[in-house]
């Protein structure tokens, strides 16, 4: 190869060179800052872009992603004095590439170091019960604390969450037992709540067994009653019906001898009943008080048909 032809590849080999250095594409959600002679000149944005060569270079590249970042755990000291480890994880998004670059030399390990203070600085605020029930909180507080801090580097700040909060042993150990007596505790009283009810369930069926019994025993007491009043009603009314077919047979001819031939008839069987009944007989001591009987029975007699 002759010096002219060595030449032109040189030649074109630096041509290509530059064009390289002077071509810039820049992906999607990408930011890239151009310094002019060692100062700032612009922001790239995605697309195809053609520098200047030599004067013109890519001093920063960002992307414009929403970023995770994972924040180491810490030692943080809550307010009874007990030490717990915490580690989170910090979502930013760089909104302004000209501030990130130049409003901090490192946004990302400053917005850790933040978050990571001001989560020692709430923990610090709170008991560790209460540190367990307050992460939204405490999420809510180092967000705010870290987005106003990372204004000026032209970051945002969309949100924090705490990943782990971890007590020493010793810790876990009692809150472990606190939480079995809990769940003891919780399971005696629902037993107690379910003996209790039970009793009350019981004590009303019984009650409503005694108000059943008592109203049946009602109605059976109320129907012997009517039953025995219907009983003697309809007795009085034979008894009575009775006495005047004797009254109205006695004023026929021969009633009256009729009438005093059954009362000696029923005067003498009671006296047959009497044997029956025992060794011993009783009568009377004068046999003319039958006749007397019958007699005192017959003017009776004579004296409701004079009346009549």
């Amino acid at each position: 190869m002759d010096p002219i032809q060595f030449l032109l590849v040189i030649l074109l080999f630096a041509v290509i060179v530059i064009i390289g250095k002077c071509v810039r594409i820049v992906p999607q959600r990408s930011a890239y800052i151009v310094e002019r002679l060692g100062k700032y000149y612009g922001t790239l944005e995605a697309g195809f872009h053609i520098l200047m060569p030599i004067i013109d270079r890519v001093a920063y590249r960002h992307t414009l992603k929403e970023q995770a970042i994972d924040v180491p755990p810490q030692q943080c000291i809550t307010r009874d004095n007990i030490t717990v480890e915490v580690d989170g994880i910090l979502y930013l998004q760089v909104m302004d590439p000209a501030k990130a670059s130049y409003g901090i030399s490192n946004y990302l390990f400053a917005s850790v170091q933040l978050a990571q203070t001001t989560m020692r600085s709430e923990m610090g605020k709170l008991d560790l019960d209460r540190s367990f029930e307050e992460r939204e909180h405490i999420n809510a507080e180092i967000v705010a604390a870290v987005d106003k801090a990372s204004d000026p580097w032209g970051v945002k700040v969309t949100r924090y969450e705490i990943k782990n909060i971890t007590p020493p042993q010793s810790i876990r150990d009692a809150m472990e037992k606190q939480m079995r007596a809990e769940r003891e505790k919780r399971a005696l009283i629902a037993e107690s709540e379910g003996d209790r009810q039970a009793k009350i369930n019981r004590a009303e069926g019984d009650k409503q067994e005694a108000i059943a019994k008592s109203e049946g025993e009602k109605a059976r007491r109320i129907n012997e009653a009517e039953g025995k009043a219907k009983e003697i009603t309809l007795v009085a009314e034979a008894t009575a019906a009775g006495l005047r077919s004797i009254a109205e047979a006695t004023q026929q001819p021969g009633g009256s001898e009729a009438v005093n031939l059954r009362l000696a008839e029923g005067y003498i069987a009671e006296f047959g009943k009497l044997a029956k009944s025992g060794n011993t007989m009783i009568i009377p001591t004068d046999l003319a008080n039958v006749a007397g009987f019958i007699k005192a029975a017959s003017s009776v007699i004579d004296t409701a048909k004079s009346k009549a």
